[in-house]
């Protein structure tokens, strides 16, 4: 995969994460927005946990969401943060760099080799899968999803696309 897809990849995450925190802002079920918090928040600790791999550090997690539960200002302000981390860290890979192997170990003490390009794929269809499960919680309760989709975040990030 070349490293100019992945930026566009990890700038699609960065745009639909903004998207659905958008959305999640006018939810008034305390139940339901905690359950939507509690997914994105999983998606927020599985980012960092793979950024400590990548970067070869400790990532302080015992699983793969948080005890507490953040506010979703919080978890937003965290989120934009990490996205951020995601695009520059891209933007400073080669390619000798993304098929380096990284050895790591799972939060269930289960050890894993990936390389950079494996991780960093897996960043951006785990995001994709569980804002997907946001998805249809907004849907139980009438409100309409973000429309998450590569195609849209490319037209409206470039609408010159739509002059053909």
């Amino acid at each position: 995969m070349s490293r100019s897809l992945l930026n566009t990849l990890f700038d699609y995450k960065a745009w639909a994460n903004v998207e659905l925190f958008d959305v999640l802002s006018t939810v008034t079920s305390e139940t339901d927005l905690h359950t939507a918090i509690r997914t994105m928040n999983h998606i927020y600790v599985v980012d960092r946990i793979f950024r400590a791999h990548l970067l070869g550090e400790a990532h302080g997690y015992e699983a793969s969401n948080t005890r507490t539960t953040p506010t979703l200002e919080e978890l937003r302000a965290a989120v934009q943060e990490t996205d951020a981390w995601y695009q520059q860290y891209v933007s400073s890979l080669d390619e000798d760099a993304l098929a380096a192997g990284i050895r790591f170990r799972f939060t269930d003490g289960d050890s894993g080799l990936m390389s950079r390009e494996e991780i960093l794929m897996h960043v951006i269809t785990h995001g994709g899968y569980h804002r997907g499960n946001v998805g249809q919680v907004l849907k139980n309760i009438a409100i309409n999803p973000p429309r998450d989709i590569l195609t849209k975040f490319l037209h409206a990030s470039e609408p010159q696309r739509r002059l053909v």
